[in-house]
């Protein structure tokens, strides 16, 4: 799907609460955006009461994804994404990093929230020579998303899969184990799955979930670095491994030096043989 040819997911009207917080709009809060709404901001406020540093971390996520697709396009010549998880449109999303290398990538985004959904149209503004699509669904429901991916993406090359900031949701970990795996074999040796999500690593990350959770559905789960490294197991981990969203591969004048030298939050990539 190009820019030219809108999904048809993209025209719907969904009802969007305003009345209760939401995890996209205080995800967008806390990145600095204005997609959220004064309940997302007074939950965002909270949660940054219990951990000051969640706002790095947010940051350092999108740094980390910059990174990862850059060195998944430019070193392993990956050219197909499917973005699970994708939350509100930013600056540097999976599609404007890809092609800004490779203009003939094609990108699948795949969230359930409705108010990425309104947004939809941001995400699906390709350059012509890729391709651009949006699916509507959750992360639960592989089937669809596989069926819906299909459209855009050719599953019998190399394709990048990435779950950032969304392992976290799936409050069992065999549950978000079999769901990775449910993915990994639907796509071809050589293909990468990249991973990263806030870490149990401090407690001011553990209380500031659980203030997290008092207030925004669904909840979410911080787990250990080796819980996370777990999700790659069976695969080749690119080095460094999964790490503090800084030290993944830092690159200077990519904002490195802005960010903290560690921040609760850990990710990593890895191939398919």
């Amino acid at each position: 799907m190009t820019e030219s040819a809108a999904s048809p997911d993209a025209e719907r009207a969904p009802t969007i609460d305003t009345t209760v917080p939401h995890q996209a709009r205080v995800w967008n809060y806390l990145l600095g955006g204005k997609d959220n709404y004064l309940v997302d901001e007074q939950a965002g406020k909270a949660i940054l009461a219990a951990a000051p540093g969640l706002v790095a971390m947010a940051r350092a996520s999108r740094v980390f994804l910059t990174r990862a697709v850059r060195y998944e396009v430019e070193q392993a010549g990956i050219r197909q994404f499917l973005d699970i998880g994708t939350g509100l449109p930013t600056a540097n999303n999976t599609h404007e990093i890809a092609q800004s290398s490779a203009p003939e990538s094609r990108i699948v985004y795949v969230d359930f929230d409705p108010l990425v959904l309104v947004h939809a149209r941001a995400l699906l503004a390709s350059d012509p020579q890729g391709a651009t699509d949006y699916i509507d669904a959750d992360l639960r429901d592989t089937d669809t998303i596989l069926r819906e991916a299909h459209r855009t993406l050719d599953f019998t090359r190399p394709i990048g899969i990435i779950l950032l900031g969304v392992l976290g949701a799936i409050e069992s970990y065999d549950e978000a184990r079999a769901i990775v795996r449910t993915l990994l074999d639907a796509v071809p040796a050589g293909s990468y799955l990249l991973v990263g999500d806030g870490t149990n690593t401090s407690e001011a990350m553990v209380q500031a979930t659980r203030v997290r959770n008092q207030s925004v559905k669904p909840p979410y789960i911080v787990r250990s670095p080796d819980q996370l490294a777990g999700f790659l197991d069976g695969l080749e981990i690119v080095e460094p491994g999964v790490v503090s969203f800084p030290h993944w591969r830092p690159e200077a004048g990519a904002g490195s030096s802005e960010l903290p030298a560690h921040v609760d939050g850990y990710g990593g990539i890895a191939y398919k043989r």
